[in-house]
């Protein structure tokens, strides 16, 4: 198993941190920790695990995140989970969609701590030697999170859970949609800062809202065990990515450059497209990838384009390329 460095991670986003998205991520930055999209965990008891588990040995450290209510299914989705060789499984307890909402998971979970609480001892149980870890708000509705957060997390903790993703935001049920809940109500960094100072030997990472490494370093050097980016990364990768494994890992790559990634991803859409993957669902996360820089446009262009083509392969990227100048 590959030990994880939890100072940095990519949120799980669901339709985009897909194992296309992984991989590409994973060129950029070696230590990142990456998550998958939140997968329910029903659909991975009964349904296609290999379809919906499969990931490339290379994405490691690489986490699941499994979304439910039933205790069983939870239990059992951990388990193979495990078997399938993620280094961590997540629960979410923090998405605010009607449809999760409807399903009594995600954040709405968070006004039952008790059965939180069953969910992740039964998880514990089969989880190995791998983390059990919660992605969580501050809070839900009309709740005080001064007053609710930290008895929330006394209980998870009692549990046995290994780590903490705080999204520093309340999650608002009643009349706001999805994205509506990435930005109201206002963000409470503080409040996260001050749950770490409570509970010091419980690891906490802090997400919501954060779009840059300057960002990320300040929360690490306020005693915060690691942040997660979501948006941003997924936009700007390589401002992001590139320069995570130096500016937060303190680990230096000689003779790196974003070129010779995109051509060793050139390899890796040859070896999709021959086990059935569509061009323009593997080349997606590269869109923002040159964003902010003379030739983005025309780079964003061609790949739109030409990768819903019949028959189009590498070439659309190598011809992409060639519209932006590419430096290390």
């Amino acid at each position: 198993m590959i030990k994880v460095n939890r100072r940095f991670a990519i949120a799980p986003m669901m339709k985009w941190t897909d194992k296309h998205c992984r991989y590409f991520h994973r060129l950029l930055s070696r230590n990142t920790l990456l998550y998958t999209e939140m997968i329910f965990a029903g659909a991975i008891v009964k349904g296609n695990r290999k379809k919906l588990l499969g990931h490339h040995q290379k994405e490691h450290p690489l986490a699941l995140q499994i979304g439910g209510w039933d205790i069983s299914d939870l239990q059992e989705a951990t388990r193979i989970g495990v078997d399938y060789g993620y280094d961590e499984i997540n629960l979410n307890l923090g998405c605010p969609s009607s449809r999760v909402k409807s399903g009594r998971f995600g954040a709405i979970m968070m006004r039952q701590p008790d059965h939180v609480a069953a969910c992740l001892e039964a998880m514990k149980k089969v989880s190995k030697n791998r983390k059990i870890t919660v992605k969580c708000r501050i809070g839900v509705d009309d709740q005080e999170p001064e007053k609710e957060l930290p008895k929330f997390l006394e209980q998870v903790i009692a549990a046995g859970v290994d780590g903490i993703i705080i999204h520093a935001r309340k999650a608002i049920l009643r009349g706001l949609s999805p994205k509506m809940n990435r930005t109201i109500p206002e963000l409470d960094y503080d409040i996260v800062l001050e749950m770490k100072n409570k509970f010091p030997m419980t690891e906490i990472v802090i997400n919501g809202g954060i779009d840059n490494l300057n960002q990320v370093n300040h929360f690490l050097n306020n005693g915060l065990d690691g942040v997660m980016i979501g948006r941003a990364a997924y936009h700007r990768p390589f401002e992001i990515l590139f320069s995570a494994d130096k500016e937060v890992f303190g680990e230096e790559h000689v003779n790196r450059s974003i070129r010779n990634l995109l051509l060793s991803f050139c390899d890796y859409i040859e070896t999709e497209l021959n086990k059935g993957s569509k061009l323009a669902n593997i080349t997606k996360p590269l869109l923002g990838v040159f964003n902010g820089r003379p030739g983005a446009r025309s780079f964003r262009r061609v790949l739109s384009e030409k990768s819903f083509k019949q028959g189009a392969g590498p070439e659309v990227l190598l011809e992409a390329m060639d519209f932006v100048e590419i430096r290390p």
